[in-house]
């Protein structure tokens, strides 16, 4: 970063405002952080240390962003570099489905050194999007192209399987005991892999042709699915192989992405309302955050106690809803 961007990163105003939310005991505040415009933001993940990662699809690159500050580092992942997805693993460091290396990338949070971990010939092309790490420590990930896998980051070891019915597969999450479930878009499933073998078993969602496009398990070990051609957001609780949907308000919504926060509140993007919603199971409730600019759409949402990050790839902005007040 030049001493232009950085300048203009550092002092870039953060649009701050204000929601009351209809269970309204918690005043939520929304700030939003600029990055590079062309950047080409996808998805975040806080770290531990108060800082937050992004992708930057368009830029190939990795950022590292300090609220506290709003100062932000791009780390280069490499030549032809197309980054979607990226998880904190249990070592600390970000780890990348970097698609347009066709690899896994690791970045040490210290020095910023990229490590690639490459598929094999027979996943080339997978278009890689997100990734998670199961309670021992094994990265799953999934490739749209019709492929899931699994990287051992210990011993190196990939295994790289088929989809049960090929081109799909995009979000992936981990449940509390530890299971594993992704689910595809163009095969409008979600479905649970069996660590032992890789075997992926499908489940499928009531609502027709719905595309399940990414999921997120609650505290239970529900499987939570954003539906992004019916616009609901529907649940499966693998306990008793129930299901559950809710459409989002509006008439035609594009729910895309889902996050479940640490009060098991469940968190969507709407690209047709252009806002991240919050939704409350107990009450059946929804409260709207639209963005203050058109065509922010937010692709990915993740957070911690209190707080809520989402990439608004329209805009090249971090959004930060605070669901508690600050320390």
């Amino acid at each position: 970063m030049n001493r232009r961007q950085f300048l203009a990163s550092t002092t870039a105003a953060i649009l701050t405002t204000r929601a009351q939310a209809q269970d309204a005991q918690t005043p939520f505040r929304v700030k939003y952080f600029n990055v590079d415009a062309g950047t080409g933001l996808h998805d975040v993940t806080p770290a531990p240390d108060g800082t937050v990662w992004f992708t930057g699809q368009r830029s190939g690159a990795l950022g590292r962003l300090n609220p506290r500050d709003s100062a932000f580092k791009l780390v280069s992942l490499g030549k032809g570099a197309a980054p979607h997805g990226v998880t904190i693993g249990p070592d600390g460091a970000p780890w990348v489905t970097e698609g347009g290396q066709n690899a896994i990338a690791r970045v040490d949070p210290g020095d910023h050194k990229v490590t690639l971990f490459r598929l094999p010939e027979k996943a080339a092309d997978a278009n890689l999007n997100t990734g998670v790490f199961d309670k021992r420590g094994v990265y799953w990930f999934t490739g749209q192209s019709g492929f899931y896998g699994r990287l051992d980051p210990k011993s190196g070891e990939m295994k790289v399987f088929e989809a049960p019915r090929g081109v799909g597969p995009y979000g992936i999450t981990v449940t509390p005991n530890g299971d594993i479930w992704y689910a595809s878009l163009a095969g409008s499933y979600i479905a649970r892999i069996d660590r032992a073998t890789g075997n992926a078993s499908v489940v499928q969602p009531p609502t027709p042709k719905q595309g399940a496009r990414r999921v997120w398990s609650d505290s239970r070990g529900r499987i939570w699915v954003s539906e992004w051609n019916s616009g609901n957001v529907s649940v499966h609780d693998p306990a008793d192989a129930t299901w559950r949907a809710w459409k989002l308000p509006g008439s035609n919504p594009r729910t895309y992405a889902v996050y479940v926060d640490d009060k098991d509140k469940v968190w969507l993007t709407d690209f047709s309302a252009n806002a991240i919603m919050r939704f409350d199971p107990v009450g059946a409730t929804f409260n709207a955050f639209p963005s203050d600019r058109a065509g922010a759409n937010v692709r990915q949402l993740d957070g911690r106690p209190g707080e809520v990050w989402g990439c608004e790839s329209g805009q090249d902005r971090l959004v930060l809803i605070q669901t508690a007040a600050p320390a």
